[in-house]
């Protein structure tokens, strides 16, 4: 029950294959058995899957006649992940059980079952606990997604690749809370909706913190929040600067509030001209020397031209806050970019966004779950974030360290001889691209295993390949409208391409037929036009 219910409270993958096996059996899915009949008292209770370490213990005891003090130096093997030790007290553990009269083969395979529990096991105490924790959060992620999800956020605000990958969690909880089918939607840092932690502010909506944006330090948000408290939502930038003191809320803080996004809430107010983030950093000097003048006079009790005549009555006019200059707003990729040097990723968009329905077609394999395809081929749809080239000290040749990213977090691909001399040219920064490769089955890569690149194929060019075709699937009884089936047959044959057009039946075991006559483009405005027709979620890529 531990394991199953874990699933759902942290995302990525279990560390082994028997949790299926106790789950069918718990459900009685599945026979129970056990390797030998001496073994059904020992794991009766886990429907004879090896679950606790005292099971361990009991069964080098029974089979193998080990001592309780020679058990627990086995346990402890398994537990800490000693491999030298492992395979020192296993191997004792299989000589003694063989001299016992115990079949070699069955008890060499219940010695590697030992071995990969020791991956995953806890003492019988130790998954009490957890179940109650996992029983009681689950609940919560449940029936408060929202303000789950935010707890959860704010747990791990100083850890960039966490927060990542609870975002990216956030995105898909529709798969498991039915009310939620688009996710829970994590908006950028706001001053005028902030706190310090993650908040939740709808029940679908969390407000990212002012605490996890880097450059803001504790005095800084502090001051923001006070500032709030006590004159109400900021009007815009140059009032943001004049109500907070400048000795805590610096120019670099600032700058880390405007490329965050925490400053997109000003509108065009007062005659600033506020438009974009890119205006926001131009005027920042010039708001601050405002600023700054205003707070010198304050102090020094002097009087502006503008406040005496409007204290004299002779006009209504305030003084003017300063206009901000009229500069080209950033692209998108600087944008995104400047967001993700501040936060440590991408928020208010993503590079891979107008590649969703290419990524989509890949979405079993990602950085959050690469642990469980070790040893495997996996093909990641990622964008390329860092390349570091190295020389072999051993072989003088030069290989490269990638790093990658998707919605759900990162990962390093190691690319070595002809695989990287025949892709280097397409490993740069902020590449949208298909990498295929092996991930890494060594011990030493356990927590964050590499992939090791057999090829990189750009996202872009997978479409126009034919490597993808669409597929269009009917509802259930195939009852579709004449006019939708006339009208997307002129779609179709006004794209031709090389991708294949796929037909499936939305039924359990439905099978999927490919058209003879119909290839087709499958560009952005062919797939909008089907969906229209047929509904957004009956029109997707799928591979060839």
């Amino acid at each position: 029950d531990l394991v199953a219910t874990n699933a759902l409270i942290r995302p990525g993958p279990l560390d082994s294959g028997m949790t299926d096996v106790f789950i069918r059996r718990k459900l009685g899915r599945e026979r129970v058995h056990y390797p030998l009949p001496e073994l059904e008292p020992v794991l009766a209770s886990t429907y004879g899957v090896i679950t606790y370490q005292e099971q361990v213990m009991r069964i080098a005891q029974v089979l193998a006649g080990f001592t309780l003090a020679e058990a627990d130096v086995l346990r402890k093997a398994v537990g800490k992940k000693d491999q030298a030790l492992i395979e020192k007290e296993l191997g004792k553990f299989t000589a003694r059980a063989v001299e016992r009269g115990f079949d070699r083969r069955t008890i060499e395979e219940l010695a590697e079952q030992i071995a990969t529990f020791g991956r995953y096991g806890f003492n019988r105490s130790h998954s009490v606990a957890y179940a109650l924790i996992s029983y009681q959060t689950a609940w919560l992620k449940r029936y408060y997604p929202a303000e789950f999800m935010a707890a959860l956020l704010s747990s791990v605000v100083d850890r960039t690749e966490d927060v990542v990958n609870y975002i990216g969690e956030c995105r898909d909880l529709g798969r498991y809370v039915p009310e939620h089918e688009r996710g829970i939607q994590v908006l950028p840092p706001s001053v005028n909706e902030s706190v310090w932690k993650f908040t939740p502010v709808a029940d679908d909506t969390i407000r990212f913190g002012l605490g996890a944006v880097r450059g803001l330090g504790e005095g800084a948000v502090h001051a923001i929040l006070e500032a709030r408290r006590e004159g109400g939502p900021f009007r815009s930038l140059f009032d943001l600067v004049e109500r907070t003191d400048p000795r805590v809320l610096g120019k670099r803080a600032l700058e880390a509030l405007v490329q965050s996004g925490a400053c997109d809430a000003f509108t065009d107010a007062g005659g600033t001209g506020v438009g974009h983030r890119a205006q926001l950093m131009a005027g920042l000097e010039l708001v601050m020397r405002e600023a700054q003048l205003r707070h010198e006079e304050k102090e020094s009790g002097q009087v502006s031209l503008f406040d005496a005549l409007e204290s004299a009555g002779a006009g209504p006019a305030p003084r003017p806050e300063p206009q901000l200059p009229d500069v080209p707003r950033w692209s998108e990729s600087e944008r995104l970019a400047r967001e993700k040097e501040i936060l440590g990723f991408f928020i208010s968009g993503h590079p891979l966004e107008k590649y969703r329905d290419e990524v989509r077609v890949f979405e079993e394999v990602n950085t959050g779950n690469l642990k469980r395809y070790r040893d495997q081929k996996v093909a990641l749809a990622c964008v390329i974030t860092g390349v570091s080239r190295q020389i072999s000290k051993r072989t003088g040749a030069e290989w490269a360290r990638i790093t990658v990213e998707d919605f759900y977090g990162t990962a390093t691909v190691l690319a070595f001889g002809e695989a990287w001399e025949a892709a280097r040219e397409r490993l740069v920064q902020d590449a949208a691209v298909l990498v295929r490769g092996s991930v890494s089955g060594r011990d030493r890569d356990e927590d964050a295993p590499p992939i090791f690149l057999d090829e990189v194929i750009p996202l872009a060019t997978l479409r126009a390949s034919g490597a993808l075709g669409i597929e269009l699937i009917l509802p259930p009884g195939g009852r579709v409208e004449p006019e939708a089936v006339t009208r997307a047959t002129e779609a179709l044959r006004a794209n031709p391409g090389a991708a294949p057009l796929f037909v499936r039946q939305d039924t359990p075991g439905g099978s999927r037929l490919r058209s003879r006559s119909l290839a087709v483009e499958p560009s952005e405005a062919l797939l909008r036009r089907l969906r229209e027709l047929f509904g957004a979620d009956r029109v997707r890529l799928v591979r060839t």
